[in-house]
């Protein structure tokens, strides 16, 4: 049920907070009036066409671009020996990605060289004509290749000189723990082996980057999340002053972290500088797949549980597959396995997980930020655990939920919600207790991600003589609202109609600083960074008037807004200016180097019917429940967490990228990638929503937007092992790996072997 009223009202101002405000910019998303990177057209540019070659791992011994070259309309073939020597690498942590392949290419798609011509027919010509002399190498595709020491290696231990595990495939190891884990005792242990697949974003809007030379430096135009990273990265490769470099970042059309860190824009910068010329480099979406996916895991869990339900002990060790580079997986381990446990009162764990380098696409940030892989885990532990200690698996939960206030994670923010709360809502919206049709059963699962986000968020508002609004954001508008979000505090700030604030995103020249557009930040931090900008300009305008302003007017006077700021400020003052900001400093002594500033707490309930025959799992009713503080607009809450549970579905019954032994994914492109559409979606589906005005953003928000896909996968496997007797332990859920299990079922039956 949608909450509260719908769209723009007339008249009086009005508080906006709390209201489902027609999104600003979703009618050119729409009607397809929204111009996103392809669609930017700069004279005089350059087409850009980039060479891969048709396998994982490979030895480069030559590259002759000769013929290439002598295309009519090709004005630059760049290789590696053409660049700047060495050559210049880049990440987000690890500066460990080359601009093309050096030697080696380390995974299916890695470009050995560029053209830029013309045309982009010139471009492909002259592509099909470069000639690359290779051998085909044995490559690391798996964690179990990963973690085998004869395995070559996928990164020269050169680029790590200074790191003990530079001669194997482990980037990184963490360990985190606490308690007593090895005297901890139990009435049950539990022990299973979790997998969770490669899965890609699949963003509508395929990557895209434009750059063009400027007369004092260089401007880049990228469907970034994250231009400020953009633009200090590409300032690093180029060698030139921050001022120098200009990030454009239209709206993307969608990115769930798959354009949060760099890919080829320090590419077409180079060749932007090399050639004198704009360029221009439109993936198509099957090299969009060989660029960005989740990264893929095994997980190992130990859990012990006491005969009442409640949790002994914990003992994971997680190996997370990232890829051939860095980008920013180190982190999404780091982060999601501080809270491998999940939101539950554990006194003893002990946690160890290793991200490992493979010959494979690098993986990236992705939406739950790896609470994904850890949450079909720990919730599917919860489910076995119920099931051989005989209890409800809603009560299982409702036992081991950390408290309002309650330290759950020794040295990080306590539980900051009522999370009994909202697994309550999902089981009486489900009808857990209502009895099942044969062949259905149901599902309950949650989840808990740690948002936080070390750095700043910066606004500017500018309130015009007319009292009218500009607010300035760094902040990306991907799809999910924040341009609304924003002139929505910024109306309620300064009392003035919604329609009378503009929000200008996306421009390294024009916005102040934002760190990312990311983890569910942006109405938490530059929400608030707005808020206190709005705040500056009200202290600013006390010593004119009477505060507050509000309904237009300023204090209980009859002067308007807009009257005093022609009065007191007309033409020769202009505007008032108000700067606010929300910064996290960096903690040197937590593990992660930082605490959370607030928990996205996120509880999916499931019923699904499954084909005996078939094994196809049919969606009846799914429901979702979202811990969001304070919705500021509901509706836009709503479709968060409704498409978040959508992109959930997608990953537990469908979506896997497949390779061959070779390393070359198999299902590039729309065609045999499968992801859910509306066919697919569950008969019933709701989003409720809990608001206890409890966060630390406006209004007492927290993030929304990433909860409704976290516990999606333990839900719907819960609900099939009910349906149909089954345990699976690896997703995705397709019919023929229930199918097969099904008939392995029978079979054990038959023979008598007992329980799954």
């Amino acid at each position: 049920m949608r909450r509260g009223p719908v769209g723009r009202r007339r008249g009086p101002v009005t508080d906006p907070i709390g209201v489902s405000e027609r999104r600003l910019g979703g009618y050119g998303r729409v009607t397809g009036q929204q111009q996103y990177v392809a669609d930017i057209q700069l004279e005089d540019t350059l087409h850009v066409k980039l060479v891969h070659l048709d396998c994982g791992h490979a030895r480069i011994h030559s590259v002759d671009s000769a013929a290439a070259a002598a295309v009519e309309g090709v004005r630059c073939v760049l290789t590696a020996s053409d660049l700047p020597q060495p050559v210049p690498r880049f990440g987000p942590v690890y500066e460990d990605k080359p601009i093309l392949a050096v030697g080696e290419t380390k995974y299916h798609g890695q470009p050995v060289a560029a053209v830029a011509a013309e045309s982009k027919e010139a471009a492909e010509v002259a592509a099909e004509l470069v000639r690359v002399d290779f051998e085909e190498l044995p490559g690391v595709y798996t964690v179990a290749a990963a973690l085998d020491p004869s395995s070559p290696l996928v990164q020269e231990p050169e680029l790590r000189p200074n790191d003990p595990l530079n001669r194997t495939n482990v980037l990184r190891e963490r360990h985190y723990g606490w308690g007593k884990i090895d005297t901890a005792r139990a009435d049950l242990i539990v022990e299973n082996v979790y997998r969770f697949p490669m899965v890609t974003h699949f963003a509508i809007e395929p990557h895209g980057f434009i750059a063009a030379p400027e007369e004092d430096g260089i401007a880049v135009w990228s469907a970034t999340q994250n231009p400020f990273q953009m633009q200090r990265i590409i300032a690093g490769v180029l060698k030139l002053p921050l001022a120098r470099v200009r990030i454009i970042a239209p709206d993307p059309g969608g990115a769930f972290g798959g354009k949060q860190h760099p890919k080829y824009e320090p590419l077409v910068a180079l060749l932007a500088l090399r050639t004198g010329r704009p360029v221009r480099l439109i993936l198509s979406l099957e090299e969009t797949f060989q660029e960005v996916r989740r990264t893929s895991c095994e997980i190992h869990a130990r859990t012990g549980f006491n005969h009442d339900g409640t949790i002994a002990f914990q003992d994971i060790e997680s190996n997370f597959l990232m890829g051939a580079y860095a980008d920013i997986a180190e982190r999404v381990i780091a982060k999601s396995n501080y809270l491998a446990c999940g939101p539950y009162r554990v006194p003893n764990a002990r946690i160890w997980v290793r991200a490992l380098l493979s010959h494979t696409t690098p993986s990236t940030a992705f939406r739950g930020f790896g609470t994904p892989q850890v949450a079909w885990a720990h919730e599917s532990q919860m489910d076995d655990g119920a099931r051989r200690l005989d209890l409800d698996r809603v009560e299982m939960r409702l036992r081991n939920l950390a408290r309002k206030g309650e330290a759950f994670v020794p040295d990080d923010t306590p539980a900051d919600g009522e999370w009994a709360e909202s697994v309550r809502k999902a089981a009486s919206a489900i009808g857990w207790d209502a009895p099942l049709p044969a062949g259905h059963g149901r599902g309950l699962a949650v989840a808990i991600k740690a948002s936080a986000t070390m750095g700043a968020s910066y606004a500017i508002v500018r309130l015009h003589a007319d009292a009218s609004a500009t607010v300035l954001a760094g902040t990306s508008d991907m799809g999910q609202g924040a341009r609304t979000v924003l002139a929505q505090v910024a109306a309620r700030e300064l009392g003035i109609p919604l329609e009378s604030v503009r929000v200008v995103m996306g421009d390294t020249a024009i916005v102040p600083f934002d760190l990312q557009t990311s983890a569910s930040r942006s109405t938490v931090f530059m929400g608030q960074a707005v808020l206190r900008a709005c705040q500056d300009i009200k202290n600013q305008l006390s010593h004119e008037a009477p505060p507050p302003l509000g309904e237009g007017r300023v204090g209980d006077s009859e002067m308007s807004l807009s009257d005093l700021l022609r009065a007191r400020f007309g033409t020769v003052r202009g505007e008032v200016i108000g700067v606010g900001s929300m910064r996290r400093e960096f903690r040197p002594d937590h593990p992660l180097g930082e605490t959370a500033s607030f928990y996205e707490f996120s509880c999916t309930a499931s019923e699904v019917a499954v084909d005996q025959e078939t094994g196809e799992i049919l969606l009846v009713r799914h429901v979702t429940v979202a811990d969001v503080g304070k919705a500021i607009n509901p509706l836009q809450v709503e479709g968060q967490d409704e498409g978040a549970a959508v992109m959930g579905l997608g990953h537990t019954l469908m979506e896997q990228l497949i390779l061959d032994d070779r390393g070359r994914i198999r299902n590039l492109g729309a065609l045999d990638y499968r992801i859910p559409t509306s066919k697919d979606l569950p008969l019933e589906m709701r989003s409720l929503v809990v608001e206890n005005s409890d966060g630390p953003g406006p209004y007492g928000a927290k993030g929304a937007g990433e909860g409704g896909l976290m516990p999606t996968s333990p839900a719907v496997a819960s609900a099939v092992a009910e349906a149909t007797g089954i345990v699976i332990r690896e997703l995705p859920l397709t019919p023929e790996r229930v199918w097969q299990e099904m008939q392995r079922e029978r079979q054990r039956l038959r023979v008598g072997e007992g329980e799954p």
